[in-house]
């Protein structure tokens, strides 16, 4: 029997369940199809790290083909919709080659979100945890992101399908989990969600537990970890890293 988190390294600690898995060279999906759109993404923050060139961004973005043509996203989607094709594996995670770079304009790897969302807060988080992968004391940073619905809200769509219906449903909340494997050994973790919005106050003030995360976003998030430590972890507020 295949054991398929294993096949890949950004897995080592946990793959959670969806309708399709996309392995990529550098990261890892796992598609809804019912969203249309990814359920999570995963993977390990500047996995070249000994490759100091940084490539251009490529801005290619572009229909997944690996998806079936009923449940994948496409450009016309987010044409004039005033949302902006989110990355949850940012562009600038992946700058070592342009191969790297080009797989995160992959719409599977796209969500819907607001312009003041994606360009501020989420873009500012993504920065920091890529000042925490630099950080002496990290090895290696696995981070697992994706969208949250909260179905007592109306849930807005956007994009069209040949019979004028709305086809792309907008999420409330992102998430964003971080592993990080430091030199001593240990395993830390953080846990946000954020509202799909342009929102006031410090990243501080959107961190919750990772149970929380694996409840409101319905996925057990690194669940190749076992044990009374890590169930803690799960539910501990760990202090920030900034």
């Amino acid at each position: 029997m295949i054991d398929l988190p294993s096949l890949k390294r950004e897995t080592r600690y946990g793959m959670p369940a969806a309708d399709q898995i996309l392995f990529n060279r550098y990261y890892v999906v796992g598609y809804s199809y019912y969203f249309r759109q990814a359920k999570w993404a995963l993977e390990i923050i500047e996995p070249n790290k000994v490759n100091e060139s940084v490539v251009e961004r490529m801005d290619n973005f572009r229909s997944d083909y690996r998806i079936p043509q009923m449940f994948r996203a496409d450009k016309q989607d987010y044409s004039e919709s005033g949302f902006d094709r989110g990355h949850l594996v940012a562009s600038a995670n992946l700058q070592s080659s342009k191969i790297e770079n080009s797989e995160t304009f992959l719409l599977s790897n796209m969500s819907p979100q607001a312009p003041n969302f994606n360009r501020l807060i989420w873009k500012d988080l993504e920065s920091k945890v890529r000042a925490l992968d630099g950080s002496d004391d990290v090895l290696e940073t696995y981070v697992v992101s994706g969208p949250i619905f909260n179905f007592n809200q109306p849930i807005d769509c956007i994009g069209q399908n040949d019979k004028n219906e709305v086809t792309l449903p907008v999420p409330h909340e992102y998430f964003k989990s971080i592993l990080v494997e430091t030199t001593s050994g240990a395993l830390k973790m953080w846990s946000f969600i954020l509202p799909n919005k342009k929102v006031d106050g410090p990243l501080s003030s959107f961190v919750v537990t990772t149970a929380t995360v694996e409840k409101r976003a319905g996925i057990l998030l690194w669940d190749r970890l076992v044990g009374s430590e890590i169930e803690k972890e799960k539910l501990n507020i760990r202090k920030m890293w900034w």
